[in-house]
Formats: structure tokens, C-alpha cells, sequence
């Protein structure tokens, strides 16, 4: 799911993660995509599995999947 927010030219994305179960997990995941050019928010909630991202233009999918194996996850794909 791709939508614009309420900040001109920001887009919101939900992905999908498998793996994560805590905090610690949400921590990791956020840290690795946070540092993707173009992100200003990222929130990662383990019960759900649900990443949300805010960034000044879409990401690129390979470069977001690059950064959640980077923190020994699994993007599944966008929610």
C-alpha cells in the first residue's frame, strides 16, 4: 500500500516483515532502512509484522528488502 501523506511530495509505505517478535527486532529493521536516502520515518511493529516507511519519494523495493536482511529479516513484500 503507497499513499501520499499530508507533508507535499512524501510517500507513505507499508511493508510486510517476517521474523520479528520484539522490540530489539522493531529496533533493528527500523535502524537499517532509516539509513535508505530519502526516509524520514520509519515504524516497525513485531505483532503485525507491518513496517511503515515515510519518504520523500518512493523506495526502491530492492533497496528496502537489501536493508531488512541487513538486520536478519525477511521482507515479504508490501502489505
Amino acid at each position: 500500500m503507497t499513499a501520499q501523506t499530508d507533508t507535499p511530495g512524501s510517500v507513505t509505505t507499508v511493508y510486510q516483515v517476517t521474523g520479528m517478535s520484539c522490540g530489539h527486532c522493531e529496533g533493528a529493521v527500523s535502524g537499517e532502512i532509516s539509513e535508505l536516502a530519502g526516509v524520514t520515518s520509519v515504524k516497525a511493529v513485531a505483532s503485525t509484522g507491518e513496517v511503515t516507511v515515510v519518504s520523500a519519494a518512493a523506495l526502491d523495493e530492492t533497496a528496502v528488502r537489501a536493508a531488512v536482511a541487513e538486520a536478519g529479516f525477511e521482507l515479504v513484500g508490501q502489505a
